[in-house]
């Protein structure tokens, strides 16, 4: 379950040195995004650094990396086995969140990193990894509606939850792209902790070498938010500017518009687009690029859905379906480490899909819980037209571990 506040993280975590500097990350989207450009960008300058996100994709302790690449699982391993030897001897009931956030520092102080990446789990404020000391910088990236039980049933409400990550005197990115109202909440919050608000920019010479093509507009205004604040936390004398570009265009961030080949599951030969879109902001984000790249080649889309469940689900639907498309529902399987995390019925899902669309139930499949026979279905009913595979980070785990598990069998 989710247990918000910061009492057993700070006992579960008090014998773990931190020297790195944090740079730490919140948002209701685009955060994820954020840091993986950022620890790009100090990587490529020379900078040994670590980086926590969530969730993880496909094993448990992809969610952290050293130096770009992901910690070896033995690494991993003995300092969770530490962390749970801890959490037991002293009595702590840490959450499974707690302790995985206790692993990557844990990591990270046995990694010697010099500087670490922190995405927030949930909210900000009582976020676990809001225990995390030494604070250059902090970001927050478009705050919009989610998580609305635990932050606040208005943006401006889940606001201030995030801007609890904010310290005195140290500098915040703030998304410029987020409402009049959200930009009060936080900067009012800013002068009465006593720190500064900064406008995330792409206006540089460096940025404008990269083309307009090579970014979506969420995109550019989640690499601004890096790349200010990637110049507050460097502080070496020499220019690595030379180094950020080729980092930048060589990142890959799966489940966020990643084009991938399903080939091994299914025998389709064309991509398919997989994203993690899971609120409305996202969605909305989702269905525009869906509406400028793929509907322009074809009258219908086939989509593979999956939520989890709370979900304003027709709020997500809303923005991507039309009334042509084809749909298939399906349930993710368990979430390793997150057992609190169920599924959205996948009836009940497709019958939000009629009401928020208008698609016809001839034009729709219940896949139950089998995330290949709904690959499967979608590639036939696609006949190679534009299938998109949405809804939830779960759902592109589990596609994520078929198509690995695909490959291996190839081998």
């Amino acid at each position: 379950m989710i247990e918000l506040g910061l009492g057993r993280i700070s006992r579960l975590i008090r014998h773990t040195p931190q020297p790195w500097k944090a740079i730490h990350v919140a948002g209701t989207n685009g955060k994820g995004t954020t840091c993986a450009y950022l620890s790009a960008m100090l990587h490529a300058s020379g900078i040994r650094c670590g980086r926590f996100t969530s969730p993880h994709l496909i094993d448990r302790w992809d969610c952290i990396t050293i130096d770009e690449q992901t910690v070896r699982e033995s690494v991993f391993r003995d300092a969770e086995a530490l962390v749970l030897h801890r959490n037991e001897v002293e009595g702590i009931g840490a959450s499974e969140f707690e302790l995985l956030t206790a692993t990557a520092f844990e990591v990270f102080a046995r990694e010697e990193i010099e500087m670490g990446v922190i995405e927030v789990g949930l909210g900000g404020r009582l976020d676990a990894t809001n225990v995390v000391g030494n604070k250059t910088v902090t970001i927050l990236t478009k705050i919009g509606l989610d998580h609305q039980s635990f932050l606040g049933d208005t943006a401006e409400a889940i606001a201030l939850e995030k801007a609890g990550i904010m310290r005195p005197a140290v500098p915040c990115i703030l998304d410029k792209s987020n409402t009049l109202s959200v930009r009060k909440v936080v900067e009012e919050h800013a002068k009465k902790i006593g720190t500064d608000i900064i406008y995330n920019s792409a206006d540089s010479s460096f940025l404008d070498q990269l083309s307009t093509e090579d970014l979506e507009a969420h995109q550019w205004d989640n690499l601004a938010c890096a790349y200010t604040a990637f110049h507050l936390a460097y502080t070496k004398l020499d220019s690595p500017l030379h180094r950020l570009l080729p980092a930048i265009r060589c990142l890959k961030w799966p489940g966020r518009l990643q084009l991938t080949d399903i080939r091994g599951i299914t025998g389709r030969r064309e991509v398919v687009l997989l994203d993690g879109a899971h609120n409305s902001q996202s969605a909305e984000v989702l269905g525009a690029y869906v509406d400028k790249k793929l509907r322009p080649k074809s009258t219908r889309v086939t989509w593979v859905l999956a939520a989890s469940a709370g979900k304003d689900i027709h709020s997500i639907l809303k923005p991507l379906l039309h009334q042509g498309d084809c749909v298939t529902s399906v349930a993710f399987g368990p979430v390793d480490g997150m057992p609190w995390v169920k599924a959205m019925d996948p009836g009940a899902l497709l019958a939000t899909v009629t009401s928020a669309s208008g698609i016809d139930y001839c034009q729709q499949y219940n896949a139950g819980n089998d995330v290949p026979g709904a690959l499967r279905w979608a590639t036939e009913v696609a006949a190679g037209g534009p299938l998109v595979i949405a809804g939830s980070l779960y759902l592109v785990s589990d596609v994520l571990r078929l198509l690995r598990r695909a490959e291996l069998l190839d081998l």
